[in-house]
């Protein structure tokens, strides 16, 4: 890979940018430099439980300028990918939170309990019986079954706690259906990306830290991958995967120094 062809990246945040409320590096020097190589830039990840505007925030407090364009996460894409079926919106089954929540609600998809074109499932971590009796029900009865990301897990404090993917698998347990997911490694987000960015796929670099999801999604789409070893993925797992990610390196500081 020529790295001096790239005209855009698609970044991953946690574990790339930050890694819970710490940045990873000198943020404000490496976002300056992407900005006077002008390189375009979209952040994607599959966590669906926060809005543009959280995002936006929280890059902000890191020193790092965003625009709402420039924000893509599994809510929003999954309401993208609904609002291309349903143009005018419609009534929808959520369980998840206010960053799905309020995705749907931006292409006029409002929840109801009953008649629903769609169930959409994200991380909820106020799921209970209650609610996937009732997304069971509707899936059973013919509704659209989307999933945010199958992450099956997320990293607390305390340990690995269940994920989207984990409820995702409890509907499909109950219905026998399966899922349409839209996050990574699924190609959607990645597509939607490259529409934003108006770039093709070989002038692209999706920058990820985890393998199985960004490099694995990002060489799916067709586009150039740079694995950092900055968060969940380790140079042991990362020489084991085929293909190889175009670049693997310590984190974006050393991707930085590179373009």
């Amino acid at each position: 890979m020529h790295i001096k062809t790239i005209k855009a990246l698609i970044l991953d945040m946690d574990g790339v940018i930050w890694r819970g409320e710490e940045p990873i590096g000198d943020l404000p020097s490496i976002f300056n430099h992407f900005d006077e190589i002008k390189l375009k830039i979209i952040f994607a990840t599959n966590n669906s439980t926060l809005t543009i505007d959280d995002y936006i925030n929280k890059l902000d407090t890191f020193g790092v300028k965003s625009e709402p364009w420039q924000i893509l996460t599994s809510a929003t894409a999954t309401s993208e990918y609904l609002r291309a079926i349903h143009p005018r919106g419609g009534p929808v089954y959520i369980i998840g939170e206010n960053g799905l929540k309020s995705a749907l609600k931006e292409n006029n998809f409002d929840h109801v309990d009953e008649n629903a074109l769609a169930v959409v499932v994200g991380l909820d971590r106020e799921v209970d019986y209650k609610k996937l009796l009732s997304g069971s029900l509707l899936i059973q009865a013919g509704a659209t079954f989307l999933g945010t990301n199958p992450d099956q897990t997320l990293p607390t404090p305390q340990g690995l706690a269940p994920g989207a993917g984990a409820i995702i698998n409890a509907l499909e347990s109950a219905t026998g259906v399966k899922a349409k997911i839209i996050g990574k490694p699924q190609t959607t987000m990645f597509t939607q990306a490259l529409e934003r960015l108006k770039t093709e796929p070989e002038e692209t670099l999706v920058v990820g830290d985890r393998i199985e999801t960004d490099i694995a999604g990002g060489q799916a789409a067709g586009c150039r991958t740079a694995l950092v070893l900055s968060g969940v993925t380790n140079q042991e797992m990362a020489v084991t995967w085929t293909p190889l990610p175009d670049i693997i390196l310590p984190d974006l500081s050393t991707l930085c120094e590179k373009l």
